[in-house]
Formats: structure tokens, C-alpha cells, sequence
């Protein structure tokens, strides 16, 4: 007669033995709760290859996709948020932040070439902070805009945010309005600029700059709004429409000007750039 007890040992799987598992080789789904295989995410520029659900991607993978090899000159690098309102462990958590991602902001500015056609680009990251929109976010963004009126170039912001920064209270809500009025000029300048929303875009980030933009595109499957669904269907106690902020729900009614997969973004902006070229 079989004894589990018996053979337990003869089955049993050392620690030794479990360690040569290699870890971290799937990745869930956000979207259709599948785990694909981290190479075929890589291999398939991060889109998961069942519902074509958009992983998030850093701002340097962002700017690989984008711009032309070895054009890419960032500026600002170095600006970092200091903790003006003294709330207890910001400090800490930022520079731990920093370190697992490797910038010190959540957004990264700079001059590139999107087959050869010269821009500002701005790329927020979501890993940092969840894209959180702080002092030195809008400060940064601020003077991209502002280099992009100095040298008369196109301006591409990439946004993916979860909104204003908690921790820096009115400082951060004060990004919007400074950071809109700088796009004011660039406007009046009549300049390009053209807004990419990509998952998630919400809050203040989406009540105000993200949604300037002479031309808006987003990626497909992209949460754009303001308040997160779940908190407006507890708020109006009401069902709401299916793919509700999703882009293409956006799209159809008029807040998109275009829902452009990752793998057609970069031809798409450069054929924008190329329209929209100033002529010296």
C-alpha cells in the first residue's frame, strides 16, 4: 500500500532545487489576465500577443521606440524634487524611486530625430511615482515648452499619470496652470504640439496638459479620464457604458484625434512632423 508519508521525502522539492527555477519569466495580462512569457512581451514590443493589451513601458523604452538611434540629448537630468511641505518619509521614498528606476523624475525631457525630423520630447513614467505629476514635473515639461519655442521645433509629450503628486498639495496642482499657460505661448508661437496618451492618463495630468495638444493620439486600450471609473460609478450610482475612457471609447466621441498602435506610432509622428514642418 502506497504511504504518502512514506515517499514524502523521495518527492519533496529541496530549496536548493527551487532556487534553480528561474524567476520572474511571466508577466499577467492586465487586460486578459493571461501570463505571457517575458520574451515573446520583449520580442512583441510589450503588447500582449492574445487581446493586443498595451503593457506600460519606461521612459527610456519609450524613447527606443521613437526616436532614431543615438539622436536622443536629454536635458534637465539632474533636477530633482526636494520636500517642500515636509511630509513625513517623501524623502525616502523618492530616492528609493530613484533608484529602482534609475531617473529622478517622472518625466524625461530632451532633443531627438523621429527619422530625422528634429523635436522636443517630454516622456513621463509611470514607475515612478505613477507618473505622478509633482513641482519638478511641471517644471520640466515647462521648459520643454519652452525650448521648443527658443529653437522653433515640434513639441511630443508622452503622458502616462496617475494625476498630482499627494505629497506636494497645492505645489503640485499649480503644475497645471503653469504648465498650460506655458503651452499658451507655444500656441500663440504657432508651433506643433502634439499630445500622446498612453496607459493610464488620468487626473490633473489629463485636466490640463495632456489634453491640449494640436493633435491627440492614443494608444489602444489606454485609460484616459479624470476620476477613475470605479470611483465615478460609486459617485453617480450608475452603470457605466462598456469601455467607458478606454482611447477608443475617447475617439468615438471626440476627445482623440487618432488611436495608433505602439508598433505604427513612430511612422505616424513623423508623418505629422513632416505636414507640419516649418519652412525657415
Amino acid at each position: 500500500m502506497f504511504s504518502f508519508l512514506n515517499n514524502y521525502k523521495k518527492f519533496k522539492v529541496t530549496d536548493k532545487e527551487e532556487k534553480k527555477i528561474p524567476e520572474n519569466l511571466y508577466t499577467k495580462c492586465e487586460s486578459c489576465l493571461t501570463l505571457v512569457y517575458h520574451e515573446d512581451l520583449n520580442n512583441h514590443d510589450y503588447i500582449c500577443p492574445k487581446c493586443n493589451f498595451h503593457f506600460r513601458l519606461n521612459a527610456m523604452q519609450r524613447l527606443d521606440f521613437t526616436l532614431d538611434p543615438g539622436t536622443f540629448r536629454e536635458f534637465n537630468k539632474l533636477m530633482k524634487t526636494k520636500n517642500i511641505l515636509k511630509f513625513p518619509k517623501y524623502s525616502e521614498k523618492i530616492n528609493k524611486v530613484m533608484k529602482e528606476t534609475d531617473i529622478r523624475e517622472a518625466v524625461v525631457t530632451g532633443y531627438g530625430e523621429i527619422n530625422g525630423k528634429r523635436c522636443v520630447v517630454a516622456v513621463m513614467d509611470s514607475h515612478f511615482f505613477m507618473g505622478s505629476m509633482g513641482t519638478v514635473v511641471g517644471e520640466k515639461i515647462s521648459q520643454a515648452v519652452e525650448r521648443s519655442i527658443k529653437n522653433k521645433l515640434p513639441l511630443i509629450i508622452f503622458t502616462a499619470s496617475g494625476g498630482a503628486r499627494m505629497q506636494e498639495g497645492i505645489f503640485s496642482l499649480m503644475q497645471m496652470a503653469k504648465v498650460s499657460s506655458t503651452l499658451k505661448k507655444h500656441h500663440d508661437q504657432g508651433l506643433l504640439y502634439v499630445s500622446v496618451l498612453t496607459h493610464p492618463t488620468t487626473g490633473g495630468v489629463t485636466a490640463s496638459f495632456a489634453m491640449l495638444g494640436d493633435i491627440i493620439l492614443a494608444e489602444p486600450g489606454a485609460l484616459i479620464g479624470f476620476a477613475g471609473p470605479r470611483v465615478i460609478k460609486q459617485t453617480i450610482r450608475q452603470e457605466l457604458p462598456e469601455g467607458f475612457q478606454s482611447s477608443e471609447f475617447l475617439q468615438e466621441h471626440g476627445f482623440v484625434d487618432a488611436v495608433v498602435p505602439r508598433k505604427k506610432m513612430k511612422e505616424m509622428l513623423h508623418n505629422i512632423l513632416v505636414i507640419h514642418e516649418v519652412k525657415p
